[in-house]
């Protein structure tokens, strides 16, 4: 599928047609590179701030709750995932390969191996219409989501991006996607597009069983290990509730919050704005971390082999450079 196919028009008029066409459309290996000179390597800003532990501590319930907001993929991780019956060690297994897609010396081989784990993932929704994991729009809102993490987390509690930046990480988020062989023709062409995009897709988010599953821990509070009383637990785990009901909530866009009854004050955000501005004013302390200590372990072996050190890069905000 050629780089150069336009998504339809801006706010994807098209989008639940071609959505409920539930069928796969794949590209050969190599079919699908951009045919931009962007680059997805150690000096990309996707590769530095990706494998950063902030990004995927902080962005993990923003991730995984924005992608199963919308139906059909909700819907395929109730019907083929056991994330109901294992959610840890789903996390667990999706997480290397993933990683891998983005960091790996055979990353397109990666990116491959990923996107076949979804060829059998296909069923129905609630109004009867088909889905299938591989079809383009599907499959690219999941990629999407993770493109919003970077931006977002990093935006959020590593440093103030520009506008040039997050059109960069954009870029790079096309190369990204090029390695799982799925068509493109859902895909924005440059950042500005992506956000309205986005936006059009929190129009969408509907409570779906597998999202509102996977929020119960934040209001019902996080459950305890066996053998531990109730009441001692409720005392252990206070801090530990208060901080996700007023740090990972305050991540999530209001249409997710909304979706799965998660109710946000203006105090509420006022705090969370507090603490994430306090975890940016951190950051130039934090990023003299070792990178066992900063980075996810593919991050830092992908550095190491390629003898970059990513903490001595893109580490100020536009506006104190």
């Amino acid at each position: 599928m050629a780089q150069t196919e336009r998504v339809d028009t801006i706010g994807h008029a098209h989008f639940d047609e071609r959505i409920r066409e539930a069928e796969p459309m794949l590209v050969g290996l190599g079919a699908a590179e951009p045919s931009s000179t962007t680059l997805l390597g150690p000096d990309s800003l996707t590769w530095k701030y990706f494998g950063d532990l902030r990004v995927q501590f902080f962005g993990f319930q923003r991730l995984a709750g924005t992608e199963n907001s919308i139906e059909q993929l909700g819907q395929g991780v109730l019907d083929h995932s056991m994330a109901f019956t294992d959610p840890l060690g789903r996390g667990r297994r999706s997480a290397p390969p993933i990683n891998k897609a983005l960091y790996a010396e055979d990353a397109e081989q990666w990116g491959r191996t990923v996107r076949d784990f979804h060829k059998s993932i296909k069923g129905t929704i609630s109004d009867g219409s088909r889905y299938h994991a591989l079809n383009p729009e599907l499959y690219y809102w999941a990629h999407a989501t993770f493109v919003d993490e970077v931006i977002t987390m990093t935006d959020t509690f590593i440093r103030r991006l520009s506008h040039e930046e997050k059109s960069q990480i954009f870029e790079e988020s096309k190369v990204w996607y090029s390695r799982y062989g799925v068509s493109s023709r859902s895909q924005p062409q440059n950042y500005d597009e992506f956000v309205e995009y986005w936006n059009d897709m929190l129009t969408r988010f509907v409570p779906h069983k597998t999202i509102l599953f996977a929020t119960g821990y934040i209001r019902k509070g996080v459950p305890g290990p066996r053998g531990i009383p109730r009441p001692v637990w409720n005392v252990v785990a206070a801090p530990l509730n208060l901080f996700i009901r007023n740090v990972i909530v305050g991540t999530l866009p209001d249409e997710m919050k909304a979706a799965c009854e998660l109710p946000w004050s203006e105090a509420q955000e006022r705090r969370f704005q507090t603490f994430a501005a306090m975890m940016r004013g951190l950051n130039p302390i934090l990023n003299r971390l070792p990178l066992s200590i900063l980075y996810v372990p593919w991050a830092r072996e992908a550095f190491e082999r390629e003898g970059v050190d990513p903490r001595k890069a893109n580490n100020q905000s536009p506006g104190s450079r």
